[in-house]
């Protein structure tokens, strides 16, 4: 191998020092010096993950990141690749994960650039494509100024709230010679900003108004996105004899805990209520007629809202992903990384200090919220059972069927809910069985297949509820997991159609009194019916369906998840279920 050194092992000896185990990428000849940097630079590393799609690639470090806090890297070809890979970058900053984006870009330098394809596939500043999505972006100008650049933006991505960075990699400099050593700083160097803490005054007065509430309520948003708040969120409700509302944004609570009332109209009788972590804080206190879009809070007038989280940080104004605003009474800007802890350490020692009356108090409405989680409980155990031996498949008795198999095993589950029955029905009693509820259309596939990658080497059972719209968006994605020996059991909630927006068309007819059988033009997946057993065995699984018979459910299930158990070979299940 030639003694010579390039650009592009400088950039990569940096991407290495930030211990990254990969990089996922669709190919682009724009970092054709990184590629060559990455697989042969002094034994390669870290390793590439080839995705069909740029969308897919960030997909892939989006849901590794909601299982490990880490991020991947991610590689995009030049302006193109950058704006195929846009939706999915979009969602990465929605959904506050981290991850490293480098772009090939360029040549700057025009005269360095072959005919029309370096100049239709360049900008003049690449990073205005995804400016208002990313918390940074860079374009460093010189192969010196790379090590600056990529560092910062590793720190820049992983502070609260994290996000996605882009550094385009312009690909002359990537190509370069170098002429003279230049020294890769250590990333320890220059320590990651400690997780901001909260105003201890304020902390101390939100802690009172807990313990003095009534009937106070937690909604928990991302705070679950620490391991640790999965203890601590149910310790503070205990403490303070508080309901929990677990938004779904990342896994805040064991849903089987007597305090968790997700799904209760709890929420109306609430005198104080925290909102922990939350971005959006209105979708949890209220109701919604899609037909008309007329909001109505579930609030009463006298409830008093507080705050607990990053509060206006990261809100960008490009984007309304930070939802209407709210009266608050007292909102603390912190990490509830830090925070959480020292809340709760307050409020256990209110706790002792209290008389024998505020805490009698503080049981009854424990009792009470036990009940309430209880009747619901079984309210919702009733609703599966009603349609348990519909036919097509409901949405219930599918994920009561995946429950009863994957049970048996140390499971996690990816993204999608089937509808929500999931958290219905089944037991999330570790942080790690769930990093939070599936995001918008095309993203579900690639985000589960990031989380099973998460997991490789765990020995635990990951299942993806997945859609078959969503999958349809992506079915590149099958061969990945394959290609990569990625164990993931799919088990695929098959509507053969697009019914939420169907949904949504069925309101607007009976709003205006028209047609409501119409509501399916546009909407269907079928006539043909896509063969996703076929599809997946074709590109490496193993496979079995489709599966319409609701007898027939659970010993598929179970063949499928020894397979992926026993040999790590991905498998899918294709069941036929009804539209709701």
């Amino acid at each position: 191998m030639s003694g010579k050194k390039y650009g592009s092992d400088l950039m990569v000896d940096v991407i290495r020092s930030f211990d990254i185990p990969y990089i996922s990428l669709n190919p682009g000849a724009s970092y054709r010096g990184l590629h060559d940097s990455l697989v042969n630079w002094q034994g390669g590393g870290p390793q590439l993950i080839c995705c069909q799609h740029e969308k897919v690639a960030v997909g892939v470090a989006h849901g590794y990141a909601k299982v490990t806090g880490r991020p991947m890297a991610v590689a995009l070809h030049d302006l193109v690749g950058l704006l195929q890979a846009t939706m999915g970058i979009y969602y990465a900053f929605h959904d506050r994960v981290p991850m490293l984006l480098l772009g090939g870009s360029g040549p700057a330098d025009t005269s360095r650039r072959r005919p029309a394809i370096d100049w239709f596939h360049s900008a003049n500043v690449q990073g205005n494509a995804v400016r208002d999505y990313v918390k940074w972006d860079d374009e460093p100008r010189s192969v010196a100024a790379t090590p600056e650049s990529l560092i910062r933006a590793w720190n820049i991505a992983r502070v609260g709230p994290a996000g996605p960075v882009y550094v385009s990699l312009d690909a002359d400099l990537q190509e370069q010679e170098l002429t003279e050593d230049i020294a890769v700083p250590d990333p320890a160097s220059f320590a990651l900003p400690t997780p901001p803490g909260a105003d201890p005054a304020a902390l101390a007065r939100l802690a009172e108004a807990l313990m003095e509430a009534e009937r106070p309520l937690i909604v928990a948003g991302y705070a679950g996105r620490d391991p640790d708040a999965f203890t601590l969120i149910p310790e503070l409700a205990q403490i303070v004899g508080a309901g929990v509302i677990d938004t779904g944004a990342r896994l805040n609570m064991p849903n089987r805990h007597p305090l968790n009332v997700t799904g209760t109209n709890v929420a109306s009788e609430a005198d104080l209520v925290l909102f922990l972590d939350c971005k959006e804080t209105e979708i949890s206190i209220s109701s919604v007629d899609s037909a008309t879009r007329v909001v109505t809070s579930h609030l009463s007038k006298d409830a008093r809202c507080m705050s607990l989280g990053y509060s206006l940080a990261g809100i960008r104004g490009w984007s309304h992903d930070y939802g209407r605003m709210m009266p608050m009474e007292l909102d603390i800007a912190a990490d509830t990384v830090s925070a959480l802890p020292q809340l709760v350490e307050i409020c256990r020692t209110l706790m002792q200090e209290s008389d024998a009356v505020s805490e009698q108090r503080r049981q009854t409405r424990r009792e009470a919220l036990a009940a309430r989680h209880e009747q619901q409980w079984n309210s919702w155990q009733k609703q599966a059972a009603e349609v348990a031996d519909d036919q097509p498949l409901s949405t219930s008795r599918l994920a009561s069927e995946v429950w009863e198999v994957i049970r048996n095993y140390d499971w996690v589950l990816t993204a999608g809910t089937s509808r929500g029955w999931a958290r219905k029905l089944w037991d999330f009693d570790k942080h790690y069985r769930h990093p939070g509820d599936s995001l918008g259309t095309a993203t579900q596939i690639g985000i589960s297949l990031g989380v099973a990658l998460a997991h490789k080497g765990t020995g635990r059972l990951v299942v993806d509820l997945q859609p078959d719209g969503d999958l349809m968006f992506d079915l590149g994605t099958l061969w990945v997991a394959a290609y990569y020996k990625i164990p993931m059991l799919v088990i695929m909630v098959n509507n053969r159609a697009y019914y939420n927006d169907w949904a949504h068309q069925e309101h607007i007819a009976i709003e205006r009194g028209r047609p409501v059988e119409n509501a399916y033009i546009g909407m269907e997946i079928s006539g043909p019916a896509p063969d996703f057993a076929s599809i997946a065995r074709a590109q490496g699984w193993w496979a079995e369906g489709p599966i319409d018979k609701p007898e027939d459910v659970r010993a598929a299930i179970a063949r499928a998840a020894e397979v992926v158990a026993t040999t790590g070979k991905p498998a899918l299940v294709d069941i036929v279920t009804q539209l709701t």
